[in-house]
């Protein structure tokens, strides 16, 4: 097989599409239409503080040959059951904030009918047997087209949005007050670019992409698949709030809070710098973003939460990772048909109980990598200790002051 560095990457790429979904599609784009440029500081700081703790995810996994799942049962069976707890108590909140964004925009895509439940029922019915079907592979390969796409798409239409910009730039940065505003601000660090527990999804990615993979898929490779799809979720995030700036800061429009409408605004701010004839091609990259999106975590918390019951009970499981898909669709279309009536809402409740979780994994991560369980020649360098240690001061600061001003 020939080698270069596309058929090299895999896991990098698979966080990027579970990352590049509500995070910037949604927030990002809203964080420039209410804020401009005032929050780049929120989003580069927590891009860096969280850093660390997504790489130790695929250096642990290539450095020890397990995932950081069979790590946190390894620091104790109490670190396991809290990482069961905390991954139990918000994937079905996260699968549904994910997949009514990706019905929203299915039903401008495809006209069959408007109705978000309908069509998040459908989508993953669809993700649910492709799974079943295609598995790790199928993942691999279609996520790469679907980065592609959307970057493209995304990096035009910045750049016609910027040219035919006739406002002043401003950059002054903004530091949120009141309810609403912290809100916000804790809603747009919880998943940017993504929930820390992405870190154990990337470490089960990794070992999935060695087993399958014909070359050497080693510790230096992963880290560089990951950097790849880190680096680009971080550009494309700034591309995101730039377009929402550039369209719709001081303009006095507000994003929708049905997923339905919200969708045929985010349609509308390429298309106004694209022009009307491209609206087809960015709402299909902008699905297939949303779709790659649930269907990787339709994949990833099933998968995660198979092996850690697989620890728990110190036994092989038959169809574990089956049944947890399938109750993981029930409780999705359950949430969704009691709630789908305020994306906004749910998106925000999601993303808030990611943040307020994300000092477990920056912790139990940290610790791991730095332990005996970890071959010294892959412990972090002083570099790396320096910015794991500020990056969980900023995680439990914030934390602690978001239920301060609550």
């Amino acid at each position: 097989m020939k080698n270069n560095w596309l058929t090299s990457l895999g896991p990098g790429l698979l966080f990027a599409g579970a990352a590049i979904g509500v995070s910037h599609l949604v927030q990002s784009t809203r964080a420039g239409a209410d804020f401009g440029f005032g929050l780049l500081w929120a989003l580069i700081l927590v891009n860096i503080f969280k850093y660390p703790f997504f790489q130790y995810g695929p250096r642990y996994a290539m450095a020890t040959g397990e995932s950081l799942i069979d790590g946190y049962h390894k620091l104790g069976k109490g670190v396991l059951v809290m990482y069961f707890i905390i991954t139990f108590a918000t994937m079905f909140t996260i699968q549904a904030a994910v997949t009514i964004v990706t019905a929203g925009l299915a039903a401008n895509l495809f006209g069959i009918t408007t109705n978000a439940t309908t069509w998040s029922i459908i989508i993953t019915i669809v993700c649910f047997v492709l799974l079943l079907i295609g598995k790790y592979k199928l993942l691999d390969r279609v996520i790469k087209l679907i980065i592609i796409i959307l970057t493209l798409s995304t990096l035009i239409a910045v750049s016609v949005a910027a040219f035919n910009n006739t406002q002043p730039l401003e950059f002054t940065q903004i530091f949120p007050s009141g309810t609403i505003e912290i809100t916000f601000l804790i809603a747009f660090l919880g998943w940017m670019p993504a929930p820390l527990d992405i870190s154990a999804w990337h470490s089960l990615w990794a070992l999935e992409k060695q087993k399958d993979n014909h070359q050497n898929y080693d510790t230096k490779k992963s880290i560089f698949d990951f950097n790849v799809g880190f680096i680009g979720t971080l550009l494309l995030a700034i591309c995101f709030v730039a377009l929402g700036t550039f369209v719709m800061y001081h303009s006095g429009m507000q994003f929708d809070n049905s997923a339905g409408k919200f969708a045929q605004q985010l349609i509308n701010l390429y298309t106004e710098n694209l022009g009307s004839g491209t609206s087809i091609f960015i709402t299909v990259a902008a699905f297939t973003t949303m779709f790659s999106t649930t269907l990787t975590t339709l994949d990833a918390s099933p998968r995660s939460m198979a092996r850690t019951t697989e620890l728990l009970f110190q036994k092989n499981i038959k169809g574990n990772y089956i049944g947890w898909i399938v109750l993981l669709s029930i409780g999705t279309i359950i949430i969704l048909t009691l709630f789908i009536s305020n994306m906004k809402v749910m998106i925000e409740i999601a993303t808030i109980i990611s943040f307020l979780t994300a000092p477990f994994y920056a912790i139990a991560n940290f610790i791991l990598i730095s332990s005996k369980h970890t071959p010294k020649e892959w412990h972090p360098s002083t570099a790396m200790k320096v910015f794991s240690y500020l990056g969980i001061i900023f995680l439990i600061g914030f934390s602690i002051w978001y239920l301060m001003n609550l």
